[in-house]
């Protein structure tokens, strides 16, 4: 595999990663040495593209997405809106540059409509975005606008049925609404794909409890305090069941 390598001869030293990860599964020399080789095969096609259509859209992604890697905030915008003005209908790129926006330390408070408008458009360009609707879901539910918030984590959720995030936001948003009931299906789909998450048992039992249905609400109280490694359940939900506070 170094040979090949060496030698330039990519096709063939993918092939011999392949047969030694397959012959030696988790040997720690294997994975070393893969980790360093699809590396070098990243760095030497980025260079491959660099040269062959500098001024590609692919190209500006990549820079954009080292600068975004760098914290080089201007530069990462500066790439991405140049690739907006090649091709304004290009997928992908609105909801980067919206995710990038978002990522600003400090960001002045304009700065989240104008991702916000970045997402939308990304919507307008692909309807099929489930990153796009869960990030404006975000947004609504830290704005407290609860209405719209489910509307946009529901999107997502039947855009991606096993984005565990989207559901727990269907769910929390519900639940806020005081839409209790509605609350447990959502929760339930994110207890399932997220079952490591604390948040998600919690906020089914907060759902469970205010629905009545005490017995199933204690059961994932019990399981939040067990992950949080809370064995006092000193905090209380309002509805009278015993909890441990929310991470």
């Amino acid at each position: 595999m170094r040979c090949a390598m060496t030698l330039n001869q990519f096709d063939q030293a993918q092939d011999f990663l392949q047969a030694l990860n397959r012959e030696f599964p988790h040997d720690p020399e294997v994975l070393y040495v893969s980790i360093h080789a699809y590396s070098d095969l990243a760095s030497r096609k980025a260079q491959e593209l660099a040269q062959t259509a500098p001024q590609s859209p692919q190209a500006h992604e990549l820079n954009a997405e080292a600068f975004e890697q760098q914290g080089k905030w201007d530069q990462a915008e500066k790439e991405y809106r140049g690739i907006l003005q090649q091709n304004p209908k290009l997928p992908g790129i609105h909801f980067r540059l919206g995710r990038l926006l978002l990522s600003r330390p400090n960001p002045a408070p304009e700065v989240a409509q104008e991702a916000k408008k970045e997402f939308e458009e990304e919507l307008q360009i692909d309807p099929s975005n489930a990153g796009a609707e869960y990030v404006l879901g975000e947004m609504a539910r830290q704005a407290q606008s609860w209405n719209e918030a489910a509307t946009h984590f529901s999107r997502a959720t039947k855009l991606d049925e096993t984005f565990g995030d989207a559901f727990l936001g269907l769910g929390e948003s519900l639940a806020a609404a005081k839409k209790f009931s509605d609350s447990i299906a959502p929760l339930q789909a994110a207890v399932r794909l997220e079952p490591q998450n604390p948040a998600t048992h919690y906020n089914l039992a907060i759902a469970y409890s205010r629905s009545g249905r005490k017995q199933e609400a204690e059961k994932e109280f019990a399981i939040h305090r067990q992950m949080t490694g809370d064995s006092n359940g000193s905090a209380a939900d309002p509805s009278g069941a015993a909890t441990a506070p929310q991470n």
